[in-house]
């Protein structure tokens, strides 16, 4: 016969093994229930920041760009000495102080979100691309983007600063300068050792892969055209050869 004790005891630790069953069981249906809660009143997404700045330079169809390009000014460039690139603002340093468009984005943060597909943009930052894939239109390389490793994707001015900077610019206001160097119309995403190839290189000294030479003609008229730059005659006459290879192409 078991001592009474030792019956006291075994009903003890059975009636606490129940009681903690009941407690897992009741924290796990408490668990799955929070869980569906949160789906069904989980807050809406941060909204998406609002793209590209509604007063950047528009990309004209090929018979526009024809006639801006007949009607900028053929001259060669001067003040190359001079030229220095803190004239345009401090740029996208990463370091703080760069410049903010309408949206509170910076240009370069635009630019991304804009050009790169399959885009992950920061669920705290509607203007930080976490990630995606860049279809580079001056090599037609595919390259793969993650903020937090080396990329090998850079922001180009299409027109050059430097080459603004000799063909007209140099006679601007500082406000002129940073609209340009801002100007998400003469931005792309694009391969960084083509941009560094690329420099500040007119369209007689440097192009893009051929595929792309209308869409780059194009968009580099209209730009000098809207801020009134001049070209140089062998520029002209690269840019109206680049022209020649667009078949029907509209505004876009």
């Amino acid at each position: 016969m078991r001592p009474s004790g030792s019956r006291a005891r075994g009903t003890s630790h059975r009636r606490w093994r129940k009681f903690f069953a009941t407690c897992v069981v009741l924290i796990a249906v408490s668990a799955a229930g929070l869980t569906l809660w949160l789906r069904h009143h989980e807050p809406p997404a941060h909204p998406a920041a609002p793209l590209a700045d509604p007063t950047a330079t528009a990309l004209p169809d090929t018979q526009q760009a024809r006639d801006e390009l007949d009607r900028l000014t053929v001259t060669w460039n001067r003040n190359w000495e001079s030229y220095q690139r803190n004239a345009f603002g401090p740029g996208w340093s990463g370091h703080g102080g760069e410049a903010k468009l309408a949206n509170g984005c910076t240009a370069r943060e635009d630019i991304m979100r804009r050009d790169l597909r399959d885009e992950r943009v920061s669920g705290s930052n509607p203007c930080m691309v976490l990630s995606g894939v860049l279809i580079d239109p001056y090599t037609g390389e595919r390259l793969p983007y993650d903020r937090f490793k080396a990329s090998g994707i850079e922001i180009d001015h299409v027109v050059a600063l430097g080459d603004a900077w000799r063909s007209g610019a140099s006679e601007w206001s500082p406000e002129q300068r940073w609209q340009f160097a801002n100007d998400v119309g003469n931005l792309l995403a694009v391969q960084k050792q083509a941009n560094q190839d690329k420099g500040a290189k007119t369209p007689d000294q440097w192009k893009p892969r051929q595929e792309y030479w209308c869409d780059y003609a194009r968009r580099w008229i209209s730009v000098k055209s809207r801020y009134d730059l001049t070209v140089q005659p062998t520029e002209k006459s690269a840019l109206t050869d680049m022209l020649d290879t667009c078949v029907h192409t509209s505004a876009r």
